[in-house]
């Protein structure tokens, strides 16, 4: 919980400050770039620290007419006011220990003017001042609650710097620059503030005033003998005011170094008063050099380097916030009547992501799914199945939105038995790979009305190919229809093509199942197994079509279900229509380049992709269609004509049929028990099996081939899965 509070005040003192933060980022950029820029003209003498005032102040008189002022800037620049033996007044950056000019003054230009009133007041003078101050206030804050939460996920200062868990790019390098930048920009929020409270003082103080005793019968001194100048290094002062008259008493130096003012009779050469600055102009000069970084080249590249990242800073902050919104739940059905609850941990998004998919998949199919946090956790009346994708944050820990999970969990037990299924997400370059995902897993087990349903799944580093492991699992045990293809758990959306529909079929009364034609607009790579995702209800609800691809078209298979969203949206289709949709790679269902010897299983709509590869074989491939019907119909009909043009042209083998509502009916499982012995053969040989259609059918063919395979082969037909001997594709 109180992890959530300093997220929740990091996330609105950014919000707050943001648009103010972009323009004093920005500027400061700029800003420390010119004062690496004045440093690169390199004017500092090598002497500069060992030369005192007594040196530096004769010389300078004997060499030129009348010096008005020394100035020794922030860079150890030694600059002069004077003029010289003709009269002219100059000023020139010089050489302390000769007196010789070495260069000339560049004033700064209008944009830098430009760019520092910006920065300093926003053009608003006083008012301006006053947000800069607050800005940099809430900069400080901002740092802050960002180190405690740094602190926090990474289990304290001792593993501060360990290893990030790299969700996305912009989290990774929040964080990561985040730790290497924290110091800077809490120098730079913490002395902006500074500047700003003793400039509006905040810090009060008056100069002190300290009169000396002097003689009035001194001697003449020549400036090199004065004592206070021989111990006065000039890397000690900021400047010198030189006396209008020479040899005036009444007209003496006045020194100004860091703390203090020194008034120096310049003809006996005894300080007549001091004028001690008040701390908070001291405070004022020491904040300036550490937010402007005037005093050392590396400290203002650094601080350039933080101004830079403050903007990525905000930029990377939103993208996470976004991130992290973006997803938006939507329950169809109210919790007390849901039968599939689904519970995520999400840090960033992203196992919501993979969360949401299920959900909209299973209401797609007329489930009632409810999808919520795991901080959600209620009593599941009618319940039957629960799933948890739980991710793992800093070092084993649960994500903010589940950090209350195990006490709900055990506060409050549910009344009846529900099947329970956990998928772990995390990165196994941790040593705490799905720790949180295991222990909710582990507290499930325990509770009297949970029942395992599957394994524990882990998922490393969102990988699709992992969660669809999972996904085809649940999908079998439960017989509910799961996208199996990794490509629809891809986070990263592509945009969507036109397509126009060059051909439809129209169904009858003893044949529910359509053909749709599409022809891509733009040339558009695809193969037979892919997939096409349509968008029926113009929103972000997507439908998955296993396609065949002949004459670079794209051929679907569709059965028309009453009332079905994606099947009614083809089905109204005609030919001209324009639709938008897109293609996702599934390699997995490709035809493998290096078998020879292929058996196609197919019912219903999962002949299209099969059709596609047929048409597409080059002979090279020994090919057997194994495909079941309800009827021997004039679709039936259209499939023999094709196959025996295939079969002619050498790109199919042999086609079977099963017809399981005509006479003496059969299925094709059926038919893989006729040819048991050629199954057999065929995966003991190398060959592949390859499996489309319905997620029943998929099942009941799997059961009968891991029979034949453990009779005539002493092999289960997980053994053939595993060397991706099995392909299969149902929903």
């Amino acid at each position: 919980m109180t992890l959530s509070i300093w997220r929740y005040a990091h996330l609105l003192l950014a919000i707050i400050s943001s648009a103010f933060l972009i323009i004093l980022a920005a500027t400061g950029v700029i800003l420390a770039y010119d004062a690496i820029d004045e440093k690169l003209p390199d004017y500092k003498s090598e002497q500069f620290q060992e030369l005192t005032l007594a040196q530096v102040l004769p010389s300078l008189r004997d060499n030129y007419f009348e010096v008005l002022e020394l100035k020794v800037d922030h860079n150890k620049f030694v600059a002069l006011d004077a003029m010289d033996d003709q009269g002219d007044a100059f000023q020139a950056y010089i050489d302390p220990g000769t007196g010789e000019k070495i260069g000339e003054i560049q004033q700064k230009s209008d944009f830098i003017q430009w760019i520092t009133a910006l920065h300093r007041s926003l053009f608003l003078k006083e008012t301006g001042r006053a947000i800069v101050g607050v800005v940099s206030f809430l900069l400080f804050l901002i740092s802050i609650s960002g180190f405690i939460l740094i602190l926090k996920r990474q289990k304290g200062l001792r593993h501060f710097f360990a290893r990030i868990n790299r969700d996305f790019f912009s989290q990774y390098f929040h964080v990561v620059t985040g730790r290497w930048l924290l110091i800077p920009v809490l120098v730079i929020a913490l002395s902006g503030t500074i500047i700003f409270m003793v400039r509006l003082d905040f810090f009060k103080g008056e100069p002190e005033e300290i009169i000396h005793i002097t003689s009035n019968h001194a001697e003449p001194v020549p400036l090199s003998e004065i004592s206070f100048f021989k111990n006065t290094r000039l890397a000690d002062v900021q400047k010198v005011e030189f006396p209008f008259i020479p040899d005036d008493e009444a007209e003496p130096f006045i020194v100004h170094l860091k703390d203090r003012s020194v008034r120096v009779n310049q003809v006996t050469g005894e300080v007549m008063s001091e004028s001690l600055y008040p701390y908070s102009a001291v405070l004022e000069r020491i904040n300036l050099d550490w937010h402007t970084g005037r005093t050392s080249i590396l400290w203002a590249v650094i601080l350039g380097l933080a101004s830079l990242n403050i903007l990525f800073f905000i930029y990377s902050g939103f993208v996470i916030m976004f991130r992290r919104t973006r997803i938006k739940i939507k329950n169809t059905f109210k919790v007390k009547y849901a039968e599939i609850i689904i519970l995520t941990g999400s840090e960033n998004g992203t196992t919501l992501f993979f969360a949401n998919q299920i959900h909209r998949q299973l209401l797609g199919e007329g489930k009632k799914s409810y999808l919520a946090e795991m901080n959600q956790y209620q009593q599941f009346p009618a319940a039957r199945h629960l799933i948890v994708f739980a991710s793992t944050y800093g070092l084993g820990d649960p994500p903010a939105n589940a950090d209350r999970f195990e006490s709900l969990l055990k506060s409050i037990p549910q009344k009846q038995k529900i099947q329970f299924s956990v998928v772990g997400f995390g990165s196994e370059s941790y040593e705490e790979f799905c720790a949180f995902g295991r222990k909710t897993d582990a507290l499930l087990e325990e509770q009297p009305w949970a029942e395992r349903l599957t394994a524990f799944y882990t998922v490393n580093d969102r990988s699709p190919e992992d969660f669809v492991r999972w996904a085809h699992d649940w999908s079998e045990k439960t017989l509910n229809a799961l996208a199996t293809a990794p490509a629809v758990y891809h986070t990263r959306v592509p945009d969507l093509r036109k397509f126009v529909v060059t051909g439809k079929t129209n169904v009858t009364e003893d044949n529910t199942t359509f053909k749709v034609v599409l022809k891509p607009k733009k040339k558009n790579g695809f193969a037979s197994g892919d997939l096409l995702a349509v968008y029926p209800a113009g929103d972000r609800r997507e439908r998955f079509y296993s396609i065949g691809r002949i004459q670079n078209e794209v051929q679907l298979m569709v059965k028309l279900f009453p009332d079905g969203l994606g099947s009614g949206y083809l089905h109204r289709l005609k030919p001209g229509d324009e639709i938008s949709a897109r293609i996702m790679r599934n390699p997995d269902f490709h035809v493998p380049e290096t078998a020879q010897n292929i058996a196609m299983i197919a019912n219903g709509t999962g002949i299209a992709p099969f059709l596609g590869m047929i048409h597409e074989n080059t002979s090279k491939n020994r090919i057997r269609l194994y495909t079941g019907f309800r009827y021997d119909n004039a679709q039936a009909a259209e499939y023999r004509s094709f196959a025996g043009q295939m079969i002619a042209e050498s790109r199919l083998h042999e086609i079977h049929f099963a017809f399981s509502r005509e006479e003496n009916g059969q299925y094709v499982m059926d038919l893989i028990q006729r040819d048991r012995v050629f199954f057999a053969d065929l995966l003991k040989n190398g060959g592949t099996v390859m499996i489309c259609g319905a997620l029943k059918m998929q099942k009941d063919v799997e059961s009968v081939l891991d029979e034949i395979l453990q009779m005539h082969n002493q092999q289960p037909l997980s053994f053939y899965a595993s060397r991706k001997q099995i392909l299969t594709d149902c929903y």
